[in-house]
């Protein structure tokens, strides 16, 4: 479905029950083009959404020229942070400033272009609460981002191929998500495991216009596999931690008596005596029990995380 078909299809009250959000760090240069691209295919899709640019504390003018530039275009809104906080905080940022019902998250740099937005805002119509982007064209990090993708999907069974691309969604997943720094790229991830459903189109991928990519070096792979192992924890074990920390500790512990009964075995047998032997059955049991009991302390915790997240959900 092309843009035009997907904008004759919506309903009046989707033209308008949405917020784009556009992430902004340091992208005055491409920011005129942004504005007037935004603003033709509001036009021309007779969409009456709102625009949330949030400057991520750029230090270029980026939100004083995306105000000049969105001069008298009431959907347009600038919000700022004093620092660069990251991405995912620009969204939590957007999603509080809204009353809108849909998230788009766009980047900046014009990669995807504002025609993908109806597309996008037609699939969500169908009933999906999490749309995501699959890029089609010349990638420039294609290596990292298939070995990436491939590992999510294989980890979380998200069913979607591209977890790192443009995307929409409902703001209520927003909201109920522990987003934390840079876990934007697990939003997909996080949302399919409180069990939203998600979905994915194909989008056309172009040449960043003017600027500079703000997510390059080798530095970022070596955090994105930490963010992911430690997603993969969160999504494993907290919910039911004494899993991992009492069955390692009664393995360690259970072990631990192994060893010792060999060690007495061969001192009342044989008459042979390994010092050695006494300081690892003394170790195994030390480490064993200390883990039962930190199982034990963090099953306590989950059960407190798990009241205050129902009592946050009440409360909303």
């Amino acid at each position: 479905m092309n843009a035009l078909e997907a904008a004759a299809n919506l309903t009046p009250e989707m033209r308008r029950d949405f917020a784009v959000v556009v992430p902004a760090f340091n992208e005055s240069p491409v920011i005129p083009d942004l504005i007037k691209a935004l603003r033709r295919a509001f036009q021309e899709y007779r969409l009456d959404g709102q625009v949330l640019l949030v400057d991520d504390g750029s230090t270029d003018g980026t939100a004083e020229l995306a105000a000049r530039e969105g001069e008298g275009w009431d959907n347009l809104r600038v919000l700022r942070h004093r620092t660069n906080l990251g991405k995912t905080e620009a969204l939590v940022t957007a999603a509080a400033a809204t009353d809108r019902e849909y998230l788009v998250l766009f980047d900046a740099d014009l990669q995807h272009l504002p025609e993908e937005i109806p597309r996008f805002l037609a699939k969500l119509q169908e009933g999906w609460d999490v749309v995501t982007g699959r890029k089609l064209g010349d990638y420039q990090k294609p290596l990292v981002s298939g070995i990436y993708n491939s590992l999510s999907r294989r980890i979380f069974r998200v069913p979607v191929s591209d977890l790192n691309s443009m995307k929409a969604f409902r703001k209520k997943v927003v909201e109920e998500l522990p987003l934390r720094h840079d876990w934007h790229r697990f939003f997909v991830v996080l949302a399919h495991a409180r069990g939203y459903s998600v979905s994915e189109i194909d989008i056309q991928l172009h040449p960043r216009r003017a600027g500079s990519s703000k997510y390059s070096g080798r530095f970022r792979i070596v955090v994105g596999l930490m963010d992911l192992l430690s997603v993969w924890f969160l999504l494993l074990f907290s919910k039911k931690p004494l899993l991992l920390f009492g069955f390692t500790g009664f393995a360690l512990i259970l072990l631990g008596l192994a060893v010792g009964g060999v060690a007495f075995y061969l001192r009342f047998a044989h008459g042979l005596g390994f010092r050695p032997f006494l300081y690892l059955v003394i170790l195994m049991e030390t480490v064993g029990v200390v883990l039962v009991g930190v199982g034990l302390m963090a099953e306590m915790i989950a059960q407190l995380h798990h009241e205050v997240d129902s009592l946050r959900r009440r409360l909303r």
